[in-house]
């Protein structure tokens, strides 16, 4: 029987100083209407990339994941690589020829433009460009001395899709991959991540600069002038992630529940780099929230849809209307998270009686990694550790 679906959801209110750190193509910071009022946006696909870099910075380099057109170099430089380093030692030409016969079984068309590259980005694992040239079984001096047909023949009899088709890292697993030429290559990712949403109203303001020309002495101008534009603003992120889908993509129960805790980190901690050195825009969280839900993920942002004034603070106000929206989405629709836990530092006595106690932030990755590990052994979402609470309130 299939086990039941297990959504960890992540709430996240962060206020950010004057940035700029996802334009659009007139270098203008991402906006959106929401609520009637002019909203602060960081599209989903930059807080993903920033989360997956961040996630990475915990994997050894040889489990590490790629996104490129360059598959096929890659794969020839390992083809190439002396036999110790765990290549076939063939020279350039051998090996661009055998990798280039290696990738016509998945089919992926190369670019117009260049001809060394594939007609669009593919995901995979390093480990996994191993597992193709483990295939060869030690033939691939005898490969590469065949015929282009003869070629073509053996390498039509390995199992090429299968060795990128199973095996995932733990990047791939979570945030999944979409090849249009191959359907058997496609991974369902088990993470969504949504728009970040600032959740009061914002305008963005400009920033005029000059730069002088440390050289010049003759006159008093400046050697460069220009303008940035920037805005500020207290953002709600949203991400949830599929625990019976990761366990799906990955080997194991134990790298299913390193992983789900290593990504709660990650989008934690993570921020998009954009005019980082600007701005030094990085700050922490007001407030973790994390939801655990087996029906269905609930986005939070219908809090925000009347935008915060800030009378009292955008956090605290934030935070109020989180609770509040969290209370809301229980008592009218009956949809209770089955687990809450939380890490924020805010002056407010009515978010405990929502989100109970404020936990160390490493006592809340534990939580989770915790009730992962339950719900992988028997499908049970274990109860609240009185310790945890414990350490919450002190």
């Amino acid at each position: 029987m299939a086990k039941p679906t297990l959504f960890i959801e992540v709430h996240i209110l962060q206020s950010l100083p004057p940035s700029n750190i996802n334009r659009d193509d007139s270098g203008t910071p991402k906006q959106a209407l929401y609520g009637g009022a002019r909203r602060a946006r960081v599209s989903s696909q930059a807080w993903k990339r920033a989360t997956r870099i961040e996630f990475a910075k915990g994997e050894e380099p040889a489990d590490r994941a790629t996104r490129t057109k360059r598959i096929a170099a890659l794969l020839s430089q390992r083809l190439a690589a002396p036999a110790g380093d765990g290549g076939a030692g063939l020279d350039t030409a051998q090996a661009d020829r055998l990798a280039t016969a290696l990738l016509e079984p998945l089919g992926i068309k190369k670019s117009t433009k260049k001809e060394e590259q594939s007609a669009y980005l593919l995901f995979f694992g390093k480990r996994q460009l191993d597992a193709l040239i483990a295939l060869l079984d030690g033939r691939a001096a005898d490969l590469a001395a065949l015929t282009d047909k003869e070629l073509g023949e053996e390498i039509k009899q390995l199992p090429v899709v299968s060795a990128l088709s199973t095996g995932h890292p733990a990047e791939v697993a979570l945030f999944g991959r979409m090849v249009a030429d191959l359907k058997e290559l496609n991974v369902d990712a088990a993470v969504q991540v949504a728009h970040a949403l600032s959740t009061h109203a914002v305008r963005t303001e400009f920033d005029y600069f000059t730069a002088v020309d440390d050289e010049n002495t003759d006159d008093s101008g400046a050697g460069m002038i220009g303008t940035v534009e920037f805005n500020s603003s207290t953002l709600y992120r949203y991400a949830v992630l599929g625990a019976h889908q990761l366990r799906e993509n990955l080997t194991s129960a134990e790298a299913t529940r390193e992983a789900a805790v290593r990504f709660v980190d990650a989008f934690t901690r993570s921020m998009p780099t954009g005019h980082q050195n600007s701005f030094a825009h990085r700050t922490l969280p007001h407030l973790v929230l994390v939801t655990v839900r087996t029906d269905q993920p609930v986005n939070l942002v219908s809090a925000f849809e009347k935008p915060v004034t800030g009378n009292q603070g955008l956090a605290n106000e934030s935070a109020l209307a989180l609770a509040e929206e969290l209370h809301s989405v229980g008592t009218t629709w009956g949809s209770t998270p089955a687990r809450t836990l939380a890490t924020y530092a805010l002056e407010s006595s009515k978010l405990p009686d929502t989100f109970g106690p404020s936990l160390p932030f490493r006592t809340l990755l534990d939580e989770v990694g915790d009730l992962v590990g339950a719900w992988l052994t028997d499908a049970t979402i274990p109860a609240q550790k009185a310790e945890a609470a414990e350490a919450g309130k002190r």
